[in-house]
């Protein structure tokens, strides 16, 4: 089994900066893409931001040049920098790995359980 924990969400004013993390533990073989998505009340789920283990990146339209994706791929830990954050960007975040577990021939995804970010002010 895999399992992922983010943190680093809270409460932030207009125009501030939020730093998430989640790290991937348990029967790790391999990840090859990791990504955040959030999910506003009464909303779907959206795609963020996505990150491959060569590093090649990839930005939703809504949050490019504002947020950063990165990636520790020694510690299986992928970050979100999240700047000039606006009210929208109000809702629950979560991280996914596509993991190779050893054993398995097929990659998997996982999914964090998600952390409440919330921007007023």
């Amino acid at each position: 089994q895999v399992q992922l924990v983010e943190s680093g969400g809270g409460l932030v004013q207009p125009g501030g900066s939020l730093r998430l993390s989640c790290a991937a533990s348990g029967n790790i073989s391999s990840i090859n893409v990791m990504g955040w998505y959030r999910q506003a009340p009464g909303k779907q789920r959206e795609s963020l931001a996505a990150i491959t283990s060569g590093g090649i990146t990839n930005y939703e339209d809504s949050v490019k040049g504002r947020f950063t994706i990165a990636r520790d791929s020694a510690k299986n830990t992928v970050f979100l920098q999240m700047n000039s954050l606006k009210p929208g960007d109000t809702a629950v975040y979560y991280c996914k790995a596509h993991v190779l577990e050893y054993g398995s021939v097929l990659y998997r995804d996982y999914w964090g359980q998600g952390t409440q970010v919330t921007v007023s002010s």
